[in-house]
């Protein structure tokens, strides 16, 4: 139990910084305390973690390099320093990428070329060649995989994009390990103190009683919750794969224990943590054992530690949830704007797709309610693409409120874009098809589902038209309704499907690969050729990002509104800054819209002339009863002027 007469660690007075360090660690120490104590103080080692959790946040504070120790305070001067409309993102895997770290360095002119600051490198820590999970099976917290280089190859790279001002992310893995881990290995080798770090069992009795209401992950490649470990004869939570333990944070060794492993990151110069699969990291029996929460806790316990010793470090939770789930990862009541700083706009990912599909917006719009509440300081990754799959996550109200009936809506929705729908020009494929419901999610890159791949097999000149103008589309909603964008590799030059992963034993029972490209820097040459398809993608990804940056309108202060749905193939919404405001205007349709003038003139003073930022064109403001005709999958981003 955790007592009331805990004291916390003498800190050395002679320490660099250390009034800084009292000042942070004083402010903090009630409500981390307060968080401790809910989840541990009826734990037998409470007591002993949370002095040791003291200890590692004084440690953490003395081990950050002085230029980080800068960074802090110019991020501090900034205010909320990630909600600035300069900030562009890149996910890459490195080795897909360009193979290592060190070459990574080298395509840094690259990423300034195209405006990119902020990289996103997936998991480049050791992980098992063969069951890796994309690096998400972590065998070693602190060791960079000799695939990619090395630790002082990885701080290379980041004093590197230091110097050009340019933002670095990385994941940390909470919820799991690689069974090679050492702490599984020890646990298999039956050593008591490592058992308890995860969740381990003699028999079926408590494994079947969570597993009665824990939904399967992937009920295909890993179906079940449990695997049985023969060399210690127990049953071991494996909620992903059979090879990822899950760590069991009801120990508060393990919280303390990842706490520290995260300020390692902080203190490799991370600006922005990734904190993946955030939902799953407190399990309960009787529950699906995801959103609990003590899970919000726990992410809320780490924020304010990270306030204390490493605040120029921004969290981000990788929770791909329901809509009203995602916003309680921004923090709720005492705690808003308190727990994760930013969050995956999957919602609206996922919503454009459902729009390009259908070539309607009722449902993406019946949606926005939801998602338009988060805390002032927090925001969102806003992306088309990322290395996973898409899933359908929107609830079924939603899409019951737009007129259509959910079932049926999703599996048009999957049809069409497995190539299952006449008419469809998409080319991807179904992933994680659970065959009792027929949940399923979807797989194929964005060129590619936005028709390009079959286009170009068909030599059909209008056909790669209309998927470079639905590519540019997606893009630009995504670009311009408030958050940080985040490109995934490839996607800037119009890469497709790439099949390769079926022949390597590793990769080809997960169709995710399809859309992770092994990138043939031949090929990138083309965005050099006038004309073709990668220079088109490539040149119009980078005037949306120099238009991005040219507008401070387009930060996130929370400044979006949305107008009235008067066309359902038009998506609308206004950024606004003082007394400035622009219309982005999205037609999803193959057909051009016709958008009354009125739409313009409900919420302001009423514009008579409008410049639109993408095309450099003015258009003057009708009566109410003439209409703005949009192009077929064109995006207006148009100003009073």
């Amino acid at each position: 139990m955790l007592s009331d007469t805990v004291t916390y660690p003498d800190f050395p007075v002679n320490a660099p910084d250390t009034a800084l360090f009292t000042e942070r660690f004083s402010a903090a120490a009630n409500s981390i305390r307060s968080l401790y104590m809910s989840l541990y103080e009826n734990h037998p080692a409470g007591d002993t973690q949370f002095n040791r959790l003291s200890t590692v946040l004084h440690n953490a504070f003395l081990n950050r390099a002085p230029r980080l120790h800068q960074q802090d305070a110019i991020k501090k001067e900034a205010g909320h320093w990630h909600l600035d409309h300069k900030i562009t993102g890149m996910s890459l895997y490195v080795d897909r990428f360009c193979g290592t770290l060190n070459n990574l360095r080298k395509k840094l002119d690259y990423f300034e070329t195209l405006g990119v600051n902020f990289l996103h490198l997936m998991p480049v820590f050791e992980s098992p060649p063969g069951e890796s999970d994309g690096g998400y099976a972590v065998s070693d917290f602190r060791k960079v995989d000799p695939r990619f280089g090395t630790l002082d190859d990885l701080r290379a790279l980041q004093e590197d994009m230091s110097r050009r001002n340019m933002y670095l992310m990385l994941d940390i893995v909470l919820n799991h390990t690689s069974h090679h881990h050492e702490w599984a290995a020890k646990a298999r080798a039956g050593d008591a103190h490592y058992q308890e770090y995860f969740y381990l069992y003699h028999d079926r009795g408590l494994p079947d009683a969570f597993e009665r209401t824990m939904p399967e992950i992937f009920p295909e490649a890993a179906p079940g919750s449990f695997t049985y470990i023969p060399e210690c004869n127990q049953w071991v939570m494996t909620v992903f794969h059979h090879y990822q333990w899950d760590l069991n944070f009801t120990n508060p060794t393990v919280f303390v224990e990842m706490l520290d492993a995260i300020f390692f990151y902080a203190n490799l110069g991370v600006d922005v943590l990734r904190i993946d699969a955030p939902a799953f990291i407190w399990k309960q029996i009787g529950t699906t054992c995801q959103n609990l929460p003590q899970a919000h806790t726990l992410l809320q316990l780490i924020h304010q530690c990270v306030r204390v010793s490493a605040p120029g470090m921004a969290l981000l939770g990788e929770a791909i949830v329901a809509p009203s789930e995602v916003m309680n990862y921004f923090g709720k009541g005492a705690f808003a704007a308190k727990e994760c700083d930013v969050a995956y706009g999957a919602t609206n990912m996922a919503l454009q797709w459902d729009a390009l599909a259908t070539g309607k917006v009722q449902v993406m719009l019946e949606a926005q309610h939801a998602i338009l509440t988060k805390p002032i300081g927090t925001t969102w990754i806003t992306y088309t693409r990322c290395h996973d799959d898409i899933g359908l996550g929107y609830d079924d109200y939603m899409i019951a409120a737009a007129g259509f009936d959910p079932y049926e809506h999703r599996k048009f929705l999957k049809d069409y874009y497995s190539g299952n729908f006449e008419g469809s020009s998409a080319t991807g494929a179904l992933f994680s098809v659970n065959p009792k419901t027929q949940d399923a999610r979807i797989s194929g890159t964005l060129a590619s589902l936005c028709g390009l791949e079959s286009a170009l097999q068909q030599n059909d000149a209008g056909a790669v038209e209309r998927a470079i103008a639905k590519i540019l589309l997606m893009q630009a909603q995504s670009f311009f309704m408030g958050g940080i964008p985040m490109l995934f590799y490839g996607d800037e030059s119009g890469y497709t499907n790439d099949y390769s992963y079926t022949t390597d034993p590793g990769k080809s029972y997960d169709n995710r690969w399809m859309h992770r490209p092994l990138i043939d820097w031949l090929k990138n040459d083309k965005i050099y050729i006038p004309g073709s398809p990668e220079q088109k993608i490539f040149d119009g990804t980078k005037r949306l990002i120099a238009l991005r940056r040219s507008n401070i309108a387009f930060s996130d202060y929370n400044n979006l509104s949305w107008l009235k749905p008067h066309n359902i193939h038009i998506a609308g919404f206004i950024r606004s800054f003082n007394e400035q405001r622009i219309f982005c205007l999205f037609n999803y349709s193959n057909a051009p819209a016709w958008l009354t003038w009125y739409a313009f003139k409900e919420k302001y003073p009423v514009p008579t002339r409008l410049y639109d930022h993408w095309e450099g064109k003015y258009y003057e403001v009708g009566a109410d009863d003439t209409y703005f005709i949009a192009e077929p999958y064109r995006f207006y981003i148009l100003e009073p002027v």
